[in-house]
C-alpha cells in the first residue's frame, strides 16, 4: 500500500509496511477520510526529521503552538526488530515514556526521518545504549509478570526477598537479550545512508519513502521559528495511490 503526500515543494510517496498492520490501516483510513488535507509539517528539525499530522495545524495562525492535536485514540505500539529509523523511514509520533510507558502511538501524527551519517565509534555507543534499553524493557516485563509476588513481599517488608527477586529478574532479562545492539544491516545503513539510531526500539516505524526523498531534504532544511515550526507554512494533501 502506498500513499502520496503532496506539498508545494514536491511530492513524497511512502510505502506502508504490512508488518505493522494497525498503523498501516489507520494511516490509510485517515488519508481516505481527507484527515491530513490542509494540515502542516508543523515541526521540522534540520538533520533530524519532519513531523506532521496535527489536525490543529489546519489554518493555524503564525505563532500558534502545535503538536498536541489528534483523534481521540492512540495506537498499540508495533515496534519490530529489523524495522528501524533509516533515512526516509515513516514513523508514528507519541507522548513520552513518563506518561506513556506502553509507547502507544499518536492516532495521526507522524514523522519522516532525515537524520545523519554516523562513524563507527558513534554506532558502537548507540549499539550499547540500544542493548541497555532492551534489557530494561525485558526487566520491566518480568517485573510486571511478578507483580503479585512483589506486592506481597512489600506488604511483608521482606527486603531480602525483594532484592533476591530483583537480582534474579535482572539476570533473566540479560539472558533474554542475547545481543540486542545494532545489527550489521543497521550499522551499514547508518554509516552510509544515515538515519536516527537513537530512536530505534522507542517509536513505531510503519513505512518508508519510495519517491521524493529530495523533497524531505528540502523540508528538513527549511527555516524555522518558535517550536521548530517552519517560517513559511508547508501544507500537505494525501491520497492513496496503490
Amino acid at each position: 500500500m502506498k500513499v502520496k503526500i503532496q506539498t508545494m515543494l514536491g511530492d513524497i510517496v511512502v510505502r506502508l509496511y504490512d508488518e505493522t498492520p494497525i498503523h498501516r490501516d489507520n494511516f490509510v483510513k485517515l488519508v481516505k477520510d481527507g484527515y491530513y488535507d490542509g494540515t502542516l509539517f508543523h515541526r521540522v528539525i534540520k538533520d533530524f526529521m519532519i513531523q506532521g499530522g496535527d489536525p490543529d495545524s489546519k489554518g493555524a495562525p503564525a505563532g500558534k503552538m502545535l503538536g498536541v492535536g489528534g483523534p481521540d485514540y492512540t495506537l498499540e505500539a508495533e515496534i519490530k526488530d529489523g524495522i528501524f529509523h533509516k533515512r526516509g523511514a515513516l514513523a508514528a509520533a507519541r507522548q513520552g515514556d513518563e506518561v506513556n510507558p506502553e509507547r502507544r502511538s499518536s492516532g495521526s501524527q507522524f514523522y519522516i526521518v532525515w537524520g545523519q551519517v554516523y562513524n563507527d565509534g558513534q554506532l558502537r555507543q548507540f549499539s550499547k545504549q540500544l542493548r541497555i534499553q532492551k534489557i530494561q524493557a525485558a526487566f520491566n516485563a518480568l517485573v510486571a509478570s511478578h507483580r503479585d509476588e512483589i506486592m506481597q513481599m512489600r506488604r511483608e517488608r521482606n527486603r531480602a526477598g525483594l532484592q533476591e527477586l530483583q537480582d534474579k529478574l535482572a539476570a533473566e532479562a540479560e539472558k533474554q537479550v542475547k545481543d540486542g545492539g545494532l545489527t550489521e544491516e543497521q550499522q551499514k545503513i547508518y554509516s552510509t545512508i544515515g538515519g536516527t539510531p537513537h530512536l530505534d526500539g522507542q517509536y513505531t516505524v510503519f513505512g518508508e519513502v519510495e519517491e521524493g526523498l529530495d523533497v524531505v531534504e528540502m523540508i528538513q532544511g527549511t527555516a524555522t521559528g518558535r517550536a521548530d515550526r517552519p517560517v513559511d507554512d508547508i501544507e500537505m494533501r494525501a491520497s492513496v495511490i496503490e
